[in-house]
C-alpha cells in the first residue's frame, strides 16, 4: 500500500487517484474511492429501515437533482492505512432509529471488508431525516 496516498471521494476527483494499491507478480492492483463508495451505497439501501440517502450538503442536493450517482450521501476518507466512511441516511419512520443506524453501520462494514480485504477504521452513519411510508 502506497501510505503517503490521501484522497476523498467527491464528485470533483471521482478516479483521479487510486485508493488502494498493490503490485503483484501480473501488474498492479488499484482500487478508487468510488468503488468503496458504491459498494456502502448499495449495502445501505438493503439495510431494514432505510428508505434513502441523503445528500451531505446543498451542492450535493443539486446534483441529487440531476442524476443518482452512487456517491450521493456516501463519503469515503483514506489515508493510506485507514478507510473512514460516513453515510447520511433517511429512516423509515416508526423504527427504532439507534437500531437502523448501527445495522447500516454493520452492513456496510461487512460488504466493504469482505470485497476489498482491507480493515475499515470507521462508519459514521448520519441519519437526516425521516419519512413516512405511504398507509393506504
Amino acid at each position: 500500500m502506497n501510505t503517503e496516498m490521501s484522497s476523498r471521494a467527491t464528485r470533483d476527483d471521482i478516479d483521479k487517484e487510486p485508493m488502494g494499491e498493490e503490485k503483484t507478480s501480473l501488474g498492479g492492483i488499484h482500487i478508487s474511492p468510488n468503488a468503496i463508495a458504491t459498494i456502502a451505497y448499495h449495502a445501505t439501501l438493503e439495510s431494514y429501515g432505510v428508505v434513502g440517502l441523503a445528500p451531505r450538503n446543498i451542492a450535493d442536493d443539486i446534483v441529487k437533482s440531476i442524476t443518482r450517482e452512487p456517491l450521493r450521501g456516501v463519503s469515503v476518507d483514506y489515508n493510506g492505512e485507514d478507510i473512514d466512511i460516513e453515510i447520511h441516511i433517511i429512516v423509515e419512520y416508526g423504527t427504532r432509529i439507534n437500531s437502523v443506524a448501527e445495522s447500516v453501520a454493520n452492513t456496510v462494514r461487512f460488504h466493504v471488508e469482505r470485497a476489498l480485504g482491507l480493515k475499515v477504521n470507521s462508519i459514521n452513519v448520519h441519519v437526516a431525516g425521516l419519512r413516512i411510508s405511504n398507509t393506504d
